[in-house]
C-alpha cells in the first residue's frame, strides 16, 4: 500500500512538472537611451522573464505577446509564483503558455536591468514613468519583434503603466487590463507616502548624496510605510493581534527588506511616479480595457471616486472594483490572480 501511495504520488509531482510552463529569462540593450530629463545613458540593459512560445505571422511579427508589468521596487520574477502564474499560464488557463507568448519585463530601475545600484548611484539618470514605459515599448518591439500586442496589463505601478500604454501606444494592442491603480496624477494621501518615504532617504545624513558605504537608516522608514500601506487592516490583525505581536512582525518585516533593497534603488523607483498624468489622455484609449481595483486597497480607496468618474473616458473602458473578503489582501490583490482572472478571461474573449 505504501509503494502504490508513493507511486501515485511521484506521478502527480511529474504530472505537475509537465504543466508547469518553463521561464526562460534575457536582457535587451538600448544603446545611448535618452531620458525625459535629457540624461543619457550609453547603455540601458532591460531583463526579463517569458514563458510561452513566440507565433510570428508572414511578416515575421509575434502575434501573441502580452506584456505583464510589476509593481514599485518589484521585479517580472514576482509573476511565476503559484498566486499568478499557478493561476494564469497553465494549461486551459487565461494566458495558457502553449497560446500565449508572456512577457515580464524588469523596469528601469528595477530587478536586474539598470539601475543607480549597479554603480552609477545618485549619478544614474533621474527616470520617470514616461522612460519606463518608453524602454517597455522599445523591448517589445524592437528587442522581441511583436507586432501587435495581445493584451498590456499591469499591477500598482504597471497598472499606471497600462493606462500610459494606452494611450501612447493606442493601435499597439488588442487589450488593456491595469491593477491596483488610478488614471489620475500621483495625489493625496497616496503622494503623501511616497513623500515620507522619499524624505525620510533625502534627509538622513548618512545617505551622504547617494555615496553611503551601509544602509541608511531612513530605509527603514520606507519600510514600515510600506509595510502599513500594502495589506488591509484585517490581515494585518490577524498577523499581529497584539502590541508584542505587532512590534515583533514590523521588525522581521523591515529587516528582511533592508537585506533585499538598496536605499538609490528605492528612492529613485518612488520618486519616478512625479510624472505620472494620464487623465488628459484618457480618450486616446480605444482597445478594451477593463481596470480592476479592491475596495479595501488604501492606496487606491473607492471612496474617492476617481475610477469611477474617469472610466467614462474610455470608448471601451470598464472598472470593477472587487468588495472586501477573506479572498482579498489590500493594494496586494493585484497578484491573487484567483480573485480576478475570471474578469481576465472576459475582456480577452472579446
Amino acid at each position: 500500500m505504501l509503494v502504490r501511495t508513493l507511486l501515485v504520488l511521484l506521478l502527480l509531482v511529474r504530472v505537475a512538472s509537465a504543466q508547469a510552463p518553463v521561464v526562460t529569462e534575457g536582457d535587451f540593450a538600448i544603446r545611448d537611451f535618452r531620458f525625459d530629463s535629457g540624461e543619457v545613458l550609453p547603455e540601458l540593459r532591460l531583463h526579463y522573464r517569458t514563458v510561452g512560445t513566440p507565433q510570428r505571422d508572414a511578416a515575421g511579427k509575434v502575434r501573441n505577446a502580452v506584456i505583464v508589468m510589476h509593481g514599485t521596487g518589484g521585479t517580472g520574477g514576482q509573476f511565476v509564483g503559484p498566486t499568478f502564474a499557478g493561476e494564469l499560464f497553465g494549461p486551459g488557463q487565461p494566458l495558457d503558455a502553449a497560446k500565449f507568448y508572456v512577457v515580464m519585463p524588469d523596469a528601469i530601475g528595477h530587478g536586474k536591468s539598470s539601475k543607480p545600484s549597479d554603480g552609477l548611484r545618485a549619478k544614474f539618470p533621474r527616470y520617470g514613468y514616461g522612460d519606463m514605459v518608453r524602454a517597455q515599448y522599445r523591448l517589445m518591439t524592437e528587442g522581441l519583434g511583436a507586432g501587435r500586442l495581445r493584451l498590456v496589463m499591469g499591477t500598482s505601478m504597471g497598472g499606471m503603466h497600462t493606462w500610459l500604454w494606452g494611450q501612447r501606444y493606442a493601435d499597439a494592442m488588442d487589450a488593456l487590463m491595469p491593477l491596483a491603480s488610478l488614471p489620475d496624477q500621483i495625489s493625496a494621501r497616496n503622494r503623501a507616502w511616497r513623500r515620507v518615504a522619499i524624505d525620510a532617504i533625502r534627509t538622513d545624513p548618512e545617505w551622504k548624496g547617494g555615496d553611503y558605504a551601509s544602509q541608511p537608516r531612513g530605509l527603514r522608514t520606507v519600510a514600515q510605510m510600506l509595510w502599513l500601506m500594502s495589506s488591509n487592516p484585517v490581515i494585518r490583525l490577524k498577523q499581529a493581534p497584539t502590541l508584542a505581536d505587532a512590534d515583533r512582525v514590523l521588525d522581521e518585516y523591515v529587516a528582511t527588506y533592508i537585506k533585499a533593497n538598496d536605499a538609490n534603488d528605492v528612492l529613485y523607483a518612488i520618486e519616478a511616479s512625479r510624472d505620472y498624468d494620464p487623465k488628459p489622455g484618457l480618450e486616446k484609449i480605444v482597445a478594451p480595457l477593463v481596470a480592476i481595483n479592491s475596495a479595501d486597497d488604501i492606496i487606491n480607496p473607492p471612496e474617492l471616486g476617481v475610477l469611477e468618474r474617469e472610466i467614462g473616458r474610455v470608448k471601451r473602458g470598464k472598472a470593477i472594483v472587487l468588495p472586501l473578503s477573506d479572498k482579498t489582501a489590500g493594494h496586494g490583490t493585484h497578484t491573487l490572480a484567483a480573485v480576478w482572472k475570471e474578469h481576465l478571461v472576459a475582456l480577452l474573449a472579446q
